[in-house]
């Protein structure tokens, strides 16, 4: 790495997301997933993407790009989840016996089982998410306010349930042995990133010294979501909770157009600004990101290889 041997840090453009049992970065013209085998071994695939001067302009423009990059992130990292899932499988897995209803499932399926299976969950997922973090609040305060609560208070509500249900969520699942490996490798990818960033040599041993928490993260993104959709709903009706569920859903779409913004910039400045939009988000991750042991910085270290520039000049923003 050239770029090892300047002194002054910078602020990259890559970014990264935790897979089973590995990492997927994407770069400025490549991207790269790298997955533990069962056997032990690191097993990494890499890609081309449009970026920069190539990618098309409704992926570039302000306040038109976050949904649409959003989605394509969504979209890559599913895409990334599946493939790392399946390569989970060893031939033992393959040779148990199956349940009548398994067995006509891979009938029916055949080597797309797996994926099927992870689209189905995702999508069921992100209904029950909508419907939970969106829903659920909407109608608990609409009941509150029929038992005498201010009206005034009903955003407050809204919001105190939403952030309530985001971070217990976060917080239940990382006590599960698989989220928490997932949690190590997602601190690993940061880690990683950041010793990228100050131009010190990738190895296990300076990442390591390096810290797990990053304001360019699918965590902050969350939250500042949830936190502009507790400033919009303030301005929404409140007489009908079905119509306000309804425009609350239509408001995601400039909510994460305006998120994604402000991503950008905690991405790309650091001033008291910026801390600040980036506060909520960083404490949050001290629940998603978890310290890597060494196994795992050296997949993080192998999926950010293949994306790094050959000239340093072109990952600065």
């Amino acid at each position: 790495m050239s770029n090892n041997t300047e002194k002054d840090s910078f602020k990259s453009k890559i970014g990264g997301q935790a897979l089973i049992e590995g990492i997927m970065m994407r770069g400025i013209d490549n991207a790269a997933m790298a997955c533990r085998l069962p056997d032990g071994s690191i097993d990494v695939e890499t890609w081309q993407i449009r970026n920069g001067k190539t990618a098309p302009w409704y992926t570039k423009t302000p306040f038109v790009r976050g949904c649409i990059n959003f989605f394509i992130t969504m979209k890559e990292g599913i895409r990334c989840t599946m493939k790392s899932a399946e390569k989970q499988i060893t031939d033992d897995d393959e040779e148990e016996e199956l349940s009548p209803f398994e067995q006509w499932l891979t009938d029916k399926f055949g080597e797309k089982l797996v994926s099927v299976i992870m689209i189905v969950t995702v999508v069921a997922a992100l209904v029950l998410a909508l419907v939970v973090f969106k829903g659920a609040p909407v109608l608990l305060a609409n009941l509150l306010a029929k038992i005498g609560a201010p009206e005034w208070s009903r955003p407050i509500t809204e919001g105190f349930l939403r952030l309530f249900l985001l971070v217990g969520y976060m917080y239940l699942v990382s006590l599960t042995e698989s989220m928490k490996t997932t949690f190590m490798y997602h601190g690993a990818e940061h880690k990683t990133i950041a010793c990228y960033e100050a131009r010190k040599e990738l190895t296990v041993d300076n990442i390591k010294t390096m810290t797990r928490f990053h304001p360019r993260c699918g965590t902050s993104f969350i939250l500042i979501v949830l936190i502009i959709g507790v400033i919009v709903g303030i301005f929404l009706p409140r007489e009908n909770a079905w119509v306000r569920f309804g425009l609350q859903m239509l408001c995601l779409i400039p909510e994460a157009s305006i998120s994604y913004e402000l991503i950008k910039l905690a991405g790309r400045y650091d001033n008291l600004f910026t801390r600040i939009i980036s506060a909520p988000g960083l404490w949050l991750q001290r629940i998603t990101t978890r310290e890597p042991n060494d196994k795992q910085i050296e997949v993080a270290i192998a999926a950010l290889e293949p994306c790094l520039p050959k000239d340093s000049a072109d990952d600065k923003w």
